[in-house]
């Protein structure tokens, strides 16, 4: 969620080389935050290979800033 929240949309191959997870670990994870709607997943094609792309939505932005200010209210 901290990496898609700075950007519109990110693919999967960056998405687990900034997270440095397994593809099934990261497949699992992003599974989940669809399924919470906090994010969403277009699968495609970039010429004959599949592309899947990944943009949180105001639901997960809104969970986000939560959980930030949480964070920071428990740390006050």
């Amino acid at each position: 969620m901290s990496l898609l929240i700075g950007l519109e949309e990110a693919d999967f191959t960056f998405l687990k080389e900034k997270t440095q997870s397994t593809a099934g670990n990261l497949s699992v994870q992003l599974d989940k935050l669809e399924k919470a709607g906090y994010i969403s997943i277009e699968k495609s094609f970039r010429g004959k290979r599949p592309l899947t792309t990944c943009r949180i939505s105001q639901v997960g932005v809104r969970a986000f800033e939560d959980y930030v200010e949480n964070l920071k209210n428990y740390i006050s």
